[in-house]
Parts: C-alpha cells; sequence; structure tokens
C-alpha cells in the first residue's frame, strides 16, 4: 500500500516506463515517525502464463466495452444514461489489444529504503545506483548484495551536526544532519511546492492546514497530483517541525494515513478526511470537473479546493488572514527570486520566468529592508569613484594628508565563494533554498509566540493523574495571551488555539518541562524563544506588531556549507562478502533475487555497528564544545535570564558577587535610571498614540511613529512593570512578581480585616450617600484595589498569574486608577521590605515618586483597554430609571422593559418589576454603551409614564452612561410612542486634587428635553433662521465625513452622529419644523403627519400614472415603501421616532438627497407649511441635496435597536 500505492500495473513496448521515485512516511500514534522511499520500475514478464493471461484479460475488457456503447433503440448511448436507469454509470476506457506475439509485457516492481530519518537525496541517490546497476549493460562491480550489506550495516547514522560520505554502486554519496540548535532535518525540495501553487496559494494552503480545515487537491495529470501530495505533506510536517507542532486530522489519525480517493462517490462515504485528492480522469473512474468543484460537497464550507493545473484556490468560508501576510509573502518571494524561482509559480512560456530562472542567486544580496539588488563591494567602489561628492570628499581628505590609493576594498571572507562542497551545485541549491524557506516561517511563528512560556498552565498533579483528566483541564491561558496581540493578529490566533495541534504542542511542552529528554523540535523552538526574550530584555523595546524579518537566514546556510564541505567521516567502502558459488550472479534488465542468507544478519564486531555516535566523533563532540556555548537546562536558562534582567545592559556584566560595593552601587543605579527612563519613554509613547493626529499637531512626534496597536502598547507596559516588580526580589514566587506582591497585600488586609486593626469602610469619590436621601444621582462605585483583585480572580477564563496580572493592570487603566492602586501597594512599607531588597527599583523612594508621577499621565485619557479586550466575561450591570416627579410617576401602573445595546452586543428584553426604578442584572460584556430602548406594554388604569432620563453602569470598570428622554411613554400623550431609542453619553468622574482632568471631549448624547419638549408645546419651541438650520446640518454631515475618514481604531459611534443632540436626524428636524403651519387648538401635528399625506399623494399619483418620468417614479415609489414599511412595523416608536427610523435607513440607502427634493415640489407642502418655511425655499433646499449628496460614497451601517421589526 505505501510502497506501491497504485497496485500492480502492467505496460507495453509503446507506453512510457520511466522509474518513479516517491516518498511516504508511517506515523505512529506516540507521534514517531519512520521514512520510506521507493523507487519504481518496469520489468519484463518472462512467464508465457501471465502473457496469456493477460491477452485474454484485454479481450474480455474490449468485448464488454462494445456491448456497453453499443446504440439503444431510441438512437441513444449506454454512456448517455443516468445512474439508477439499469446500466451502470460507470464509463469504460477501450484499450488497443494486446498481441502475445508482438508486443513485449511488462510489470512494476519496486524497491524500498526505510530509514529513521529524513535522508531524502541519500536515499534516493541509492536507490537510483541500485536500479542502475540492473538495467546497465556492464555487470556492476560487486554484486548487489554487497552495496546493500554496507547501507544496512556499515554506514552510521551521522550524530547531529555531522555530515556522512558513503558510497553508492557509481559514485559516492553525502548526507548531513543539522546540529541540536538548527532546525531538524528536511531534504524534500521545497521549491517544487512553490513552483506547482505560487506563493500566494501556498501560504493560503498552508493557513488552512494550520486551522485544519478540510484540502482537496485537483489535478488532470496523476503525475502532478501524486508529486504535490508527497510535497504537501513533506512541506507541511515540515514547516510544523520548525515549532514543534505536530499535524493531525480532525479524527487524531496521523498524515500518513491519508487516502488517495479515486471518485467523488467514495470521498462522499468519507468520514470528513483532513486531507484527500481526486483526479479528473482514470479508467473506470468519474471526471471531476473543476467547474463544479466544490458544489458537491456538502461541507463545503470548510472545504480548501486546489486546482494545481491553473493556480487556484478556493477558500473556506470566513478563513482568517495570516498575520503580516503581505509582508511575509514579501520575504518569501526574495528568497524564492534569489535562486530563479518566480513567485507566481510555474508560467509556462513565460519571459519573466525564464529571466528568473537565469539569474544567479550569488548575484541577489538581501539588504535586511527591501531585498533590493546590489553587486559586489568592488562594483560599489567603482561606482561611488565617480560621483562628484565623492570626488569633492577625496578632494577634501588628501589635504590632510592621507592617501587614498593605498585604500583597498576586500571581500568579505565569510561569503564562502571559495568553498569546495562534496555535492553537486543542484543539491546545494535544494538545501539552501530549504534552509533559507523554513528559517523565514520559524521566525514567523517565534515572533509570534515569544511570551507563550508564561501562558502555559502548568499542572499540580502528577502526571498520570494528568494524562487520566487531560480532556477537562485547560492547559493554556488562551484569554490572557490573546489580550496581548495585536488586533490583526486576533481572527488567526483566536482560530489556531482550538485546534488539536496546538493542543498537542502545548501537552507535549507542559510533558517535557522538567524532563532532560525535552522532545528535541520544541528545545528548538524554545531556544529561539529564549534568545528573542533574553534580547529584548538586554535591549528594552517597544512591542509592535510591525513586521520583523528573519536575522539567522545567513547563519544556518553557512552551517550547511561548512558540513558539506569538509567531511567529517566517511563509511566503510562496499566489499566482497562471504557468498557461495552461483550466487550474486547478474543478468541485465531484472533485478536479482537477493540472497537473504547473507543479509540476515550482520558482522560480529565491527566499530559501525553501534547506532550511537562513535568514539571518535565523541572526542570531535567535546572538542567543539569548549568553543561553542553549552546548553542549558531549563533552571539554568531561567537563571541567566533573570540575572540578564537585573543587569538590564546591552553588554554581559560580570556577576554582583565578584565585584565591590561601590561598583554593585553604580550598577543598580544605572538599572534603576534605565527603568526610569524606559517608563517615561514608554508613557509618552502611549499617549502620544493615544492622541493620535491631534498630539501630532501638538508638535509630540511625527506621524509614522503613530499606528502601533493598543494592545501591544499595554502589553510593552506590563512587560516593564514586571521587569520593575522583579528587580531586587527576595525571592522569586510564581511566574508573575507583580501579581505575586498582590496577593501579599490581600492576605495581609485580610489578616488586618479579621483582627480588627482594619476599618471595613471604604474609599469613594464623592460623599456617601444616606439612605434617607431621595436624590436621583447613581451612587458612585467605591475605589479599592482588593476589590478590583477579586473582580479578576473571578473571571474563569483567566488562568495564569501572569494573565490576572495583566488583567488587573488594564482595569486599573480603564478605570484611571493604575498609580493610584500602585501607590496604595507601595504604601505597605514592611510588606515591601519583606519582599524586596535594599537596592530593588521600588525601595528607591525619588525613583518611585516618579514612577507613579508617570503613570498617572495615563489619566489624560480614556482606554477601555479591558473592556475590549475580555468580550466573553460576565459583566453585573446596574440600572437607575428616573421619572418625572411633577407628573406622577408614582402611578404608573403599566409593566416597564428596557434594552440595552453597545458596541459588543444587546441584551434580550429585560422586564422591570413594578415600581422598582433600580436594579441589576449581569450580562456578556456589551463593550462600550450606545443606546437603551425603554418602553411599557400599556396596561392599567394609568399607562403614562414620563422618564426623565435612564443611567446604566458596568460594576466592574465603573462606566456611567446617562441616557436623556425627558418623553412621554404612553398612549394619547405626546406622540403616543410607547418605546423610545435613547443615545447615551459616558459621565466623566469628578477629577481628585492630585490628578489632572480628563481633556477628552465627551461623547454625543440624544437629543435634550428643552429640544424634544418643542412637540409638545410647540409655541415654546426655539425659533431658529435658515442659516443656522443651514449650519447644523452641514456640522451633522461634516461629523459624518470625518468619522470615516478617521482611522478605524480613532472612530466612535456612529449612531451619535446621527441620532444624537448634534446628530443629523435632529438638524433635519429642524429644517422640517421650520415654518410648519401652528397646529390647531388641543390638537399636535408632527412632521409624520406630513410624511404620510405625501405618501398617499404620491400612492394615488402613481395609480392614475400621471408621474411626469421615470426616474421621479422610481424616487416616489421608493419613498412610499419605505413610509409603509415603517407604519406597519410591530414595534410603538411614536412618531418621532418612526421619522428618526426614517432618517436613518435614507442615509443608510443614500436615499435622503432623493426624498428631499420629492418632498420640496409635493403640494401637500403648500398646504402645510408658511411661505418662508426652508422647504419652499428652492435655493435652499438645492444647497440641502448637494450636502446630502456627499454622504454616498460611504458605506453606513446601523445598529440593530435603530431598524429592529424593518427588513428593507
Amino acid at each position: 500500500m505505501l510502497c506501491m500505492p497504485k497496485g500492480l500495473a502492467f505496460k507495453t513496448q509503446a507506453d512510457p516506463r520511466e522509474p518513479q521515485f516517491h516518498a511516504f512516511i508511517i506515523t505512529r500514534e506516540d507521534g514517531s515517525r519512520t521514512f520510506g522511499f521507493s523507487l519504481t520500475f518496469y520489468e519484463e514478464v518472462t512467464s508465457k502464463q501471465i502473457c496469456s493471461a493477460m491477452q485474454t484479460l484485454y479481450h474480455m475488457h474490449n468485448a464488454e466495452y462494445d456491448v456497453l456503447h453499443a446504440p439503444l433503440a431510441d438512437g441513444r448511448d449506454h454512456s448517455d444514461m443516468e445512474d439508477g436507469e439499469g446500466t451502470p454509470g460507470t464509463k469504460l476506457q477501450r484499450f488497443n489489444s494486446y498481441d502475445i506475439s508482438r508486443d513485449t509485457l511488462y510489470v512494476s516492481k519496486c524497491i524500498c529504503l526505510i530509514t529513521p530519518m529524513s535522508f531524502m537525496k541519500a536515499c534516493r541517490s541509492v536507490l537510483e545506483q541500485l536500479h542502475q546497476a540492473v538495467t546497465s549493460p556492464q555487470p556492476p562491480p560487486l554484486p548487489l548484495e554487497s552495496y546493500i550489506y554496507n547501507v544496512l550495516y556499515e554506514v552510521p547514522l551521522p550524530p547531529p551536526g555531522r555530515s556522512l560520505k558513503f558510497s553508492g554502486v557509481y559514485g559516492p554519496i553525502v548526507c548531513q544532519r543539522p546540529s541540536t540548535n538548527e532546525l531538524p532535518l528536511f531534504d524534500f525540495p521545497v521549491k517544487e511546492v512553490f513552483e506547482l501553487l505560487g506563493v500566494e496559494n501556498v501560504f493560503q494552503l498552508f493557513t488552512c492546514a494550520l486551522l485544519e480545515f478540510q484540502i482537496l487537491l485537483y489535478s488532470q495529470r496523476k503525475s502532478v497530483l501524486t508529486r504535490a501530495l508527497s510535497l504537501h505533506r513533506a512541506s507541511l510536517l515540515s514547516i510544523s517541525d520548525t515549532v514543534g507542532l505536530t499535524v493531525k486530522d480532525k479524527g487524531c489519525y496521523s498524515l500518513s494515513k491519508t487516502q488517495i480517493f479515486c471518485s467523488y462517490a467514495h470521498c462522499r462515504r468519507l468520514l470528513f478526511p483532513f486531507l484527500f485528492i481526486i483526479p479528473s480522469k482514470a479508467s473506470s473512474l468519474i471526471l471531476w470537473s473543476c467547474s463544479h468543484s466544490s458544489s458537491c460537497f456538502d461541507c463545503q464550507a470548510n472545504l480548501c479546493f486546489v486546482d494545481i493545473d491553473n493556480h487556484f484556490i478556493e477558500l473556506p468560508e470566513d478563513l482568517p488572514q495570516f498575520p503580516n501576510k503581505l509582508e511575509f509573502v514579501q520575504e518569501v518571494s526574495e528568497i524564492l527570486m534569489a535562486f530563479g524561482i518566480p513567485p507566481e509559480g510555474n508560467l509556462h512560456c513565460s519571459e519573466s520566468a525564464s529571466k528568473l530562472k537565469r539569474l544567479r542567486a550569488s548575484e541577489l544580496v538581501s539588504d535586511k529592508r527591501n531585498g533590493n539588488i546590489a553587486g559586489s563591494p568592488l562594483h560599489s567602489y567603482e561606482f561611488l569613484k565617480e560621483n562628484e561628492t565623492i570626488a569633492r570628499l577625496q578632494a577634501l581628505v588628501k589635504r590632510t594628508g592621507v592617501s587614498l590609493e593605498k585604500l583597498e576594498v576586500r571581500e568579505d571572507p565569510s561569503s564562502n565563494k571559495d568553498l569546495k562542497v562534496q555535492c553537486d551545485e543542484e543539491e546545494l541549491r535544494i538545501y539552501q533554498l530549504n534552509i533559507q524557506i523554513r528559517e523565514v516561517f520559524a521566525n514567523r511563528f517565534t515572533q509570534m509566540f515569544a511570551d507563550y512560556e508564561v501562558f502555559v498552565i502548568q499542572p499540580s498533579q502528577d502526571k498520570e493523574s494528568w494524562f487520566t483528566n487531560r480532556e477537562q483541564m485547560q492547559n493554556f491561558d488562551k484569554a490572557s495571551f490573546l489580550s496581548d496581540q495585536p488586533e490583526p493578529y486576533l481572527p488567526f490566533l483566536s482560530r489556531f488555539l482550538e485546534t488539536q495541534m496546538f493542543a498537542s504542542f502545548i501537552d507535549n511542552k507542559i510533558m517535557c518541562h522538567d524532563d532532560d529528554d525535552k522532545d528535541p523540535v520544541l528545545r528548538v523552538f524554545d531556544s529561539r524563544v529564549d534568545k528573542i526574550r533574553l534580547l529584548n530584555v538586554r535591549t528594552p523595546t517597544l512591542r509592535t506588531s510591525m513586521y520583523q524579518k528573519c536575522t539567522t537566514v545567513d547563519e544556518a546556510k553557512k552551517a550547511i556549507e561548512l558540513r558539506l564541505a569538509k567531511i567529517d567521516h566517511t563509511a566503510v567502502h562496499p566489499h566482497l562478502l562471504d557468498m557461495k558459488i552461483g550466487q550474486g550472479k547478474y543478468e541485465p534488465g531484472f533485478f536479482p533475487k537477493l540472497q537473504s542468507d547473507v543479509l540476515s544478519t550482520g558482522p560480529a564486531s565491527n566499530k559501525w555497528t553501534k547506532r550511537n555516535a562513535p568514539a571518535q566523533w565523541r572526542r570531535k563532540d567535546r572538542q567543539k564544545q569548549h568553543t561553542e556555548h553549552l546548553r542549558l537546562d531549563n533552571d539554568q536558562r531561567e537563571k541567566y535570564i533573570q540575572e540578564a534582567r537585573n543587569m538590564g545592559s546591552t553588554i554581559r556584566q560580570p556577576k554582583l558577587s565578584n565585584l565591590s560595593p561601590s561598583v554593585i552601587a553604580q550598577t543598580n543605579w544605572k538599572f534603576v535610571e534605565g527603568l526610569l527612563k524606559e517608563c517615561r519613554n514608554k508613557t509618552k509613547r502611549m499617549l502620544v498614540e493615544k492622541m493620535g493626529r491631534e498630539a501630532v499637531e501638538l508638535g509630540h512626534g511625527e506621524v509614522n511613529i503613530t499606528g502601533v496597536e493598543e494592545n501591544t502598547l499595554i502589553a510593552s507596559l506590563c512587560d516593564l512593570l514586571e521587569r520593575i516588580w522583579s528587580h531586587g526580589l527576595q525571592v522569586k514566587q510564581g511566574k508573575s512578581a507583580l501579581w505575586s506582591h498582590l496577593l501579599h497585600y490581600q492576605e495581609n488586609r485580610q489578616r488586618k480585616l479579621t483582627s480588627g486593626n482594619l476599618s471595613t469602610s471604604g474609599i469613594f469619590l464623592d460623599s456617601e450617600r444616606r439612605k434617607s436621601d431621595a436624590s436621583s444621582v447613581m451612587p458612585p462605585l467605591r475605589i479599592s484595589l482588593i476589590q478590583d483583585m477579586r473582580h479578576i480572580q473571578n473571571i474563569g477564563e483567566i488562568k495564569t498569574d501572569v494573565g490576572k496580572a495583566r488583567a488587573w493592570v488594564r482595569l486599573s487603566m480603564e478605570k484611571k486608577l493604575l498609580s493610584r492602586h500602585l501607590k496604595q501597594l507601595l504604601s505597605d512599607h514592611e510588606l515591601t521590605k519583606k519582599l524586596y531588597k535594599r537596592y530593588a527599583f521600588l525601595r528607591c523612594d525619588d525613583e518611585k515618586e516618579q514612577f507613579l508621577y508617570h503613570l498617572l499621565s495615563f489619566n489624560a485619557v480614556d482606554y477601555f483597554c479591558f473592556t475590549n479586550v475580555f468580550t466573553t466575561i460576565l459583566i453585573p450591570y446596574h440600572i437607575l430609571i428616573v421619572p418625572s416627579k411633577k407628573l406622577g410617576g408614582s402611578m404608573f401602573t403599566a409593566n416597564p422593559w428596557i434594552c440595552i445595546s453597545g458596541e459588543l452586543g444587546e441584551t434580550q428584553i429585560l422586564q422591570i418589576p413594578r415600581n422598582v426604578l433600580e436594579m441589576t442584572f449581569e450580562y456578556q460584556n456589551l463593550g462600550k454603551l450606545t443606546t437603551v430602548q425603554i418602553g411599557h406594554d400599556n396596561s392599567g388604569l394609568y399607562a403614562k409614564w414620563l422618564v426623565e432620563y435612564v443611567m446604566v453602569r458596568n460594576e466592574i470598570t465603573g462606566h456611567t452612561y446617562k441616557f436623556p428622554c425627558g418623553r412621554w411613554l404612553g398612549k394619547g400623550m405626546d406622540d403616543g410612542s410607547l418605546e423610545r431609542v435613547l443615545v447615551g453619553d459616558l459621565l466623566t468622574s469628578q477629577p481628585e486634587v492630585d490628578e489632572r482632568p480628563c481633556r477628552t471631549p465627551p461623547l454625543q448624547q440624544s437629543p435634550s428635553v428643552i429640544r424634544r419638549l418643542v412637540t409638545i408645546s410647540p409655541n415654546s419651541k426655539p425659533k431658529l433662521n435658515t442659516g443656522q438650520i443651514q449650519e447644523s446640518i452641514g456640522e451633522a454631515v461634516n461629523g459624518i465625513v470625518k468619522h470615516f475618514h478617521k482611522p478605524e481604531k480613532e472612530r466612535g459611534s456612529l449612531t451619535l452622529l446621527l441620532c444624537g443632540e448634534c446628530g443629523l436626524v435632529s438638524a433635519l428636524e429642524q429644517a422640517f419644523q421650520h415654518g410648519f403651519k401652528s397646529p390647531r387648538l388641543f390638537k399636535n401635528v408632527f412632521i409624520w403627519d406630513f410624511l404620510e399625506k405625501a405618501q398617499t399623494y404620491y400612492e394615488t399619483l402613481e395609480q392614475n400614472e400621471l408621474v411626469p418620468e421615470e426616474n421621479w417614479h422610481t424616487r416616489a415609489r421608493n419613498f412610499c415603501r419605505f413610509v409603509t414599511a415603517i407604519n406597519n412595523n410591530p414595534r410603538n416608536i411614536g412618531k418621532d421616532g418612526k421619522f428618526q427610523m426614517l432618517v436613518c435607513l435614507g442615509a443608510r440607502d443614500h436615499l435622503l438627497h432623493h426624498w428631499i427634493a420629492l418632498l420640496a415640489d409635493c403640494p401637500i407642502t403648500a398646504h402645510m407649511y408658511e411661505d418662508v418655511a426652508l422647504i419652499k425655499d428652492h435655493t435652499l433646499v438645492n444647497s440641502l441635496i448637494r450636502v446630502l449628496q456627499t454622504l454616498q460614497e460611504f458605506n453606513i451601517t446601523l445598529e440593530t435597536s435603530l431598524v429592529k421589526g424593518i427588513d428593507i
């Protein structure tokens, strides 16, 4: 099945019979792998019985073909019949008859080599030379048993970091094995994958494989299909090996168990394979057409369809983009171009492809930025000598007495251009390309998962108990890890963390945490992660989502070249064996039957018998260890990383214990100053980024420094806080020094509270409201460091100490209490002295005060870093409804309800108990609140309710929103509305004496009580002239335009710009109210009454077919359709609510300017408006239409609360 997956095949002399090489992998349940390499070739059949039987089979097959394709009575062919009509749907292919007298019959055979490691190049050379020895007209120098015996028993497995040369039948064969600190061995040509599919498609396919989507490969060429499967499997395993991932399908079967299916019918019976292939044409098979590729699959949403022939990929639905994909693709493309491979794949007859193939890798030099082409230094020097500026500089230097003629430009000696390798040039290029591509992939994953270790949840029980309860345990703090990631990374990472391969990766990490026999691949990945972390500690850099290119390519490439240039060992040459006379007989064209008695046992005593490293190689390794860095175990590595943190210098310093007290004091002083300087720079950078363009205009930064993700900025601040709290610790406890300090503080407070030495009264922003107060203001939340800690401890999604510490920092920043909380934490001097040494940063009073002062500057801006990150947690919300006290709110008899909407979601309808105006409920995080829908069921004798405003508070963050109303809810009152949509305003807390006030401008709010009461008392409404109305409309439209021109992260809520106090709805309401005729006594007339009459007029006009033109007819029909849909809405939103909905829908569908023109020419306008009305002035109306037309280029999305019940 593995050596000959196509089974036995017969061919004649007219068929192509070139040998075919393929590889396969056997993966066991424990993850261990065995690699197999097979060479299939064809050998003449000498048995006359087999030849006769084959001729009979040919005749039977063609006879059946003739019967199936004979014409029917109705003239149709059997092949045209559908399945189930009595004739099988299988279509046979007619073959030419085989004639035993004139044709030669050949049968397929294979030779296979099984190895513990993937030495693909060496194994292929061994098999091809063995086959060449069989087909050569001259016999080989020795019997084949000698060469096979040599490979089995006398060629050792090279140790890590060594190269080996051994002899084949006709030439030497070289193989090399990477060292333990390099990427694992991979010998397959990666370039063929990129030539088949192109860089873009390879990345899409790679993303689908990482997220464990189903993958279907399609091609009309079987050879391409088989090669694509082998390369895809090998490349995927290679790339996954660079980061220690285990590629498995959804059924937890290894990738080696992938099956090749011959028809779509078989695929439908399969239970969702991870990877499967359908060839286009095969004998007696269904033809699979690319035009209906995924439509025939039941689970097409999770299917990745790859058409290899046309370089086409049909991706699954909602496939997230790989982080920094564009920069990633560009870096890989530069490497491919350096090797003459077009990034777009195999372009047949393409001029650009032919030019690229003629391009040598040595002609391209990476400048670590854009991959620009550069020549040698000598050419550059000759070019610069002709430059006028350089000539003037040379003349100036000569005046100083320095002779430029003596200057020499030398080539870089490390370029290894004259290095002579022991393999051919093509093999070396394959090695170089493979390692460069894999290093780029490894660098990308190392950058993304540089801090993954601190979020791994180590089990508290032994391994046996952990294995037993593995499925019920959380091993990785996903919520905390995602909270530190840049926002563009989240769609991919949130899906990737849920895959089986990532779960296996974390399991492997936990199992090997304290063991010396850690998985080699995991050890390589962790060592690279440690290098990045150590580099960031020595030279603290700002976390960023910017793409960082790979810097280890040259080093990895040089290591391979050195191994291939200097062979570490040459194996024993093949020699004659002790064989009987007549054994090993050579017969050209036929592979001999090997002598099992000779090959079954190895030599009795041989220095290469043992598979581990030989003694002389071990001596070389010991000598090499003196010149290389020793590999450290986990404890030692953590120790050195911690020492690097404490030293805080880019240069490795001697240990403090070996220095004098004065030098120790100076070293710590420099480190403390460095931390303080870094804190100042980070706070300034975060403020500049938060203020955005405003900060640039004020001269606090440059445009190019903005654009860093807020998540990465805050994660960088958390890193700084952890380093500060780790400096000078007496004993490190846990992975987070900050959270450990907070736990000690919480324990001390609890101890003092139980002993009665601590007052139970909390700290309030304002004076505490007494129960007897009748104030309608919601009492402020108590400022409590301990309470904020309890909020974090109650969040089940956060599992690790590091995650809890970062969540606490985010919550404190959002509440503008970070500086205050840390000041309170450090006010316990006894605890600080107990936990920290004298030279610690936290015990340097002046630096500590400056540090807290820098953190206080965060109170100048509004952060929502907690609310926007932890989107799935339950939040307690407190509601306060304030009715009018003067108009009988206490007599209200109906059953009220409320619905709250935010940027992250919307609650269900919450029933409010009668006569209860204040309540608390828990709901999944809604984000920043935007609207409140409030109403009642119109039951009881007095179902009339005048609501002044509604207040809603997030009980964790303390954010309080006020939603003004000032309108009646009841039939026959105001506009007859039983429910209203209120737009909220975030209230700002009163600044304390030692805190700076927040300068962030307040959000817009729903129309105030004064404007809303205009309709109740029309005679008391403020008189606005046409100029003021035009100005308000212009400002409203300008606000929407500015909203869409801002970066997405700086945009506010579009609902506020539409329905807020200065929003578009309010401005258009003023325009329609201008010149509106006074209503009759005791009867109010609303704008919606005018719009309904206009609708009736146009519907009548349409029925009489008196509409003047087609364009006008379309506008009138749309206007009537929208008004009718709003009137048929089951919601009782009142006439003003209907007008608001119409304006919002018109803005969304870009119809407002059409409707204004329609209403201005309507005869109803003349009856209901005075002559001085704005809508009757054609000049002002045309100006208004031009202003509203500017909204056409924007895609306006409305909140659900604004258009609920409308399906247009």
